[in-house]
């Protein structure tokens, strides 16, 4: 092992051991721009030969908004997230966003219609649970990879909801162009369909004076995003420019999509893929990274992971079942990083269980497991197994569990179950914990409380 592979250990490792590529990459003197371009990153950068001087020149001040209107981010904003941890991890300075005053405005970006209102109140609640999970990936504290400076998370409501109407209109409405803004993509297809209403109009406006705010209070001279921001991210590199006469850069990510051609971040079933765990429990983020397709696999790993190239190349260099270990490694790696490394060899463990038939040996106690819980004064006689299935999601209706049971896909733990119209309190035990199994890969854990 080379010096600089035992000084990112002694820093960092990841959940299968390997020192953090990031800082690999730091240690060899690699621009970010090269590093972030070799992981899939780089999808338009607005001034690169500036953009690569800036880092060589020393830390560098950097944000990514993310959009509080959910209790928890979900793994459609990994990349984002991604990309902040993999700079922190090459010595920059990364600021993580709420959109606590711009959600009350709404990105009409990608939309058919405008966005629900939320209360304020609401808004900085979820951030406050964001700012939780993203200690996962980013380090608060400071000098965790080296010599990094400390990550900040913060409210744009802090700066957005004291602005003065006129004042604005007067120093940052003047330097934008209606016409412009007419003619970008996300305004011209709401105007030709749905419409467009004054407040979403003004996004573009408020998003480009949180890249100016940051300028001036946080000496922040890059903004990160999806491609669908390019618009609104270089509005902000332009508003400097007009209202500071300052240099300020922009990098974009292209967007990730399954090979469906839709966005990343659901189940098959169309289910948020949450990174809280009450809304999305470590076993099934497990299983949504090991199931992915065999044509994500090695982009994925690249993005998501902060495994070297050169152990993604291996894992990567054979296909079909052989695959398998690689997905393995990716959501050991997923989860670790999203809910630990304990959740995630609990997570694995119980996935190896149930899937090779040995319900049993999982623990009643194991909330690693997908749960679904049941009020005891429902169990009722007239609760049947069918409508255990039915309130575990198994099932869409009594109905759908019987012709599960009739196929031989209805288990109760290791026991197959042809009649589920017997009462779920004849099978249920004394522990008020089973799982249930529907298929080969379809299980739920349920309690009764």
């Amino acid at each position: 092992m080379t010096e600089t592979s035992a000084r990112a250990m002694e820093i960092e490792t990841t959940a299968t051991g390997h020192p953090s590529a990031p800082i690999l990459a730091r240690e060899a003197g690699i621009n970010p721009v090269d590093y972030m371009r070799s992981r899939g990153f780089v999808y338009d950068i607005s001034d690169e030969k500036g953009l690569r001087e800036l880092f060589e020149a020393g830390p560098v001040t950097l944000y990514q908004g993310f959009d509080p209107t959910g209790p928890s981010l979900h793994a459609g904003h990994m990349v984002g997230i991604m990309m902040l941890g993999t700079l922190q991890r090459m010595g920059h300075r990364p600021i993580a966003l709420g959109g606590g005053g711009t959600a009350m405005v709404g990105d009409p970006s990608g939309r058919t219609s405008a966005r629900e209102l939320i209360r304020e109140e609401d808004l900085a609640t979820n951030i406050a649970a964001i700012t939780v999970q993203l200690r996962r990936y980013l380090d608060y504290e400071g000098g965790q990879f080296g010599d990094n400076p400390a990550a900040i998370s913060m409210n744009n409501a802090d700066w957005l909801l004291d602005l003065r109407y006129i004042p604005f209109l007067r120093d940052i409405g003047r330097h934008f162009s209606v016409n412009e803004m007419l003619a970008a993509e996300t305004y011209r297809q709401r105007l030709e369909t749905t419409g467009l209403n004054f407040v979403e109009f003004n996004y573009r406006l408020v998003q480009a004076y949180d890249f100016l705010h940051l300028y001036r209070t946080e000496n922040c001279l890059l903004q990160l995003g999806g491609s669908d921001q390019w618009g609104n991210i270089v509005a902000g590199v332009d508003l400097i420019r007009r209202a500071d006469q300052g240099k300020a850069y922009a990098l974009v990510c292209p967007l990730i999509t399954t090979p469906t051609g839709e966005k990343m971040g659901k189940t098959g079933s169309g289910v948020r893929v949450w990174i809280d765990p009450q809304m999305f429990s470590p076993y099934d983020y497990f299983q949504y990274w090991v199931n992915t397709d065999d044509r994500m696999v090695e982009t994925y790993l690249k993005m998501f992971t902060f495994l070297p190239n050169e152990v993604i190349e291996d894992l990567t260099s054979v296909q079909g079942e052989a695959l398998r270990e690689a997905k393995r490694v990716l959501a050991l790696e997923a989860t670790a990083l999203a809910h630990g490394i304990d959740a995630a060899h609990q997570a694995e463990e119980a996935a190896r269980k149930l899937f090779r038939g040995a319900s049993r040996e999982i623990s009643a106690d194991d909330d690693s497991l997908p749960t679904v819980e049941i009020p005891a004064d429902d169990v009722t006689e007239a609760f049947t197994i069918a409508d255990a299935f039915v309130a575990a999601g198994l099932a869409k209706g009594r109905g759908e569990a019987r012709r599960l049971a009739s196929q031989g896909g209805a288990r109760i733990g290791d026991e197959q179950v042809s009649d589920v119209d017997q009462p779920f309190v004849s099978v249920l035990g004394e522990a008020r914990a089973v799982i249930l199994r529907a298929g080969k890969k379809r299980f739920q854990r349920v309690v009764v409380e």
